[in-house]
């Protein structure tokens, strides 16, 4: 059979003329389109738009060398005990300091059961609040409420502690966003 050429026209054009051969042994050989567009490079488009990231700051990298942890707990817990902790994503629909106090933060959270709980957290010293409201976090949800300057604390936020040059430092365990509150963690 003969070859035909098929020039299709698509919106917004870009793709070269498409070739396709049908041998007598029915196979089909075809040319794939390339990308580029007809109107030349787009290398200067591709550097503007690279330079706006080049302005992002970079964060400082970690000297993790200077970073004391705790040692591992020797004592095993079987896991029927641990299996009984329940731990969900909290989106955070609110947070102030606790008046009276220079560590607590209040709370409220988005657990998926549909009432709000109320976890208070001694974290101020590395978090102010409003840079928390609408995160995702991790928290043991049913540990028994605990009065804390009259406020009943159902739960804990968890975190990752660790030592640096001295002082204690502290990161609040969040997850990407797209969690859904109330999702178990295994």
């Amino acid at each position: 059979m003969e070859s035909k050429l098929y020039e299709e026209c698509h919106e917004g054009g870009g793709f070269m003329a498409q070739q396709a051969m049908l041998k007598q042994d029915e196979t089909v050989r075809t040319q794939i389109p390339t990308m580029k567009t007809l109107g030349g490079s787009d290398a200067p488009k591709k550097a503007e738009k690279a330079a706006p990231e080049a302005a992002v700051k970079a964060p400082e990298p970690i000297d993790f060398s200077k970073v004391k942890i705790e040692p591992l707990f020797e004592e095993q817990v079987d896991f029927d005990t641990f299996s009984k902790s329940d731990y969900r994503a909290v989106k955070i629909k609110d947070c102030v300091a606790v008046p009276k106090s220079k560590k607590l933060l209040q709370f409220t959270l988005d657990d998926g059961s549909g009432t709000d709980r109320t976890i208070l957290s001694g974290i101020h010293e590395y978090y102010e609040p409003e840079e928390l409201i609408g995160k995702t976090a991790i928290a043991i949800v049913n540990l028994p409420p605990r009065k804390m300057m009259g406020i009943d604390s159902c739960g804990m936020l968890i975190s990752a502690v660790h030592e640096e040059d001295g002082k204690e430092g502290l990161n609040l365990l969040m997850v990407d966003d797209r969690i859904p509150a109330g999702a178990k963690l295994y």
